[in-house]
């Protein structure tokens, strides 16, 4: 079984180190997506490359984003979605790393509302997910490419799995976090939908300062990064289990290399990420929430910042 599906970064010689510690403020959660961070932590990468790091956590990437812009932090981990959001109302940021990607987006049923065997079988279902969301984004990709419509039912994250238990939905998308509760509430009700196409992209992204005249830092913390992401392809088993330890058992061992089976985990920063964000636009100009025109590929990639991951492992980017 392939446990781990990797970008491979071999620049690892030479990486920068700062004279002397410089601080900056990273807001980051314990998470299974990211082993990077958890390796570099462990092993003290950040501190090799005299990087003195306060670590802040917000509950979603939305908020880390936003506190980003208001210039509470430097560096924010995210989903990729906040970031075509970013782009549409004309922020200022960059977009600096991809971690990994998630591939296993799915549709999640309570099978007592009947057998769903393809995405055309939720037509006329009702379908519960989070309004506004890469989730509502990939629910409409896969109802529009089945050319079929389902009853949208909006809800927050945490109350999706309940609702789906209860019966007041059908089925659910939810963000990837709630799968495995989702089958403990659902137990022999569970079914599942796995549904082609949207990948999450899990991201990070940097204030104008640390793009521009903090470069120097940023390239820092993006070498120690590089450094942890050749550990963890080399030793996926000793990632996972910083991960565990980091998130306080919250998820096992076993259940990451489940998980991981749907990650493709690897510092990369390439033409598809902005594709998809270009995507996102459009689907977000299309809900009516903004007014205006949608970026094309050349104004989002302006967005991006690749010259930090270029510096320390320049096969990871692959832009124009």
């Amino acid at each position: 079984m392939t446990l781990l599906k990797t970008f491979a970064v071999t620049a690892l010689i030479g990486l920068p180190s700062l004279g002397i510690a410089e601080q900056l403020t990273f807001a980051w959660t314990p998470n299974p997506q990211t082993p990077q961070v958890d390796i570099a932590i462990e092993k003290g990468y950040f501190e090799e490359a005299g990087l003195d790091i306060d670590f802040v956590a917000f509950r979603t990437g939305r908020e880390g984003f936003e506190a980003m812009l208001g210039g509470q932090v430097d560096i924010t981990f995210m989903a990729e979605f906040p970031a075509a959001v970013g782009a549409l109302t004309g922020q200022e940021f960059g977009v600096v790393a991809d971690l990994a990607r998630f591939t296993g987006s799915r549709v999640i049923l309570n099978n007592s509302s009947g057998d769903v065997a393809s995405p055309s079988d939720l037509a006329g279902k009702k379908i519960g997910t989070t309004i506004g969301t890469n989730v509502n984004f990939c629910l409409d990709g896969v109802l529009s490419d089945a050319g079929v419509e389902a009853e949208i039912v909006s809800a927050a994250p945490p109350d999706l799995v309940p609702a789906v238990t209860r019966g007041d939905v059908d089925a659910i998308v939810p963000f990837p976090s709630f799968y495995s509760a989702a089958k403990a509430s659902l137990g022999e009700n569970y079914a599942e939908l796995r549904v082609p196409g949207y990948e999450v992209h899990y991201i990070l992204s940097a204030s104008p300062e640390m793009i521009g005249e903090r470069a120097e830092v940023l390239e820092a913390f993006m070498g120690a990064l590089a450094k942890a992401d050749a550990d963890v392809a080399a030793d996926p088993a000793a990632a996972m289990a910083a991960v565990s330890a980091s998130m306080k058992g919250a998820m096992s061992t076993d259940d990451l290399a489940a998980m991981w089976e749907d990650v493709d985990i690897g510092l990369k920063l390439d033409t598809g990420l902005a594709e998809l964000l270009v995507d996102e636009a459009a689907w977000i100009l299309a809900q009516g929430v903004i007014k205006g025109d949608g970026p094309d590929l050349e104004t989002m990639l302006s967005n991006f910042a690749p010259a930090p991951l270029a510096a320390v492992a320049p096969q990871a980017v692959d832009l124009p």
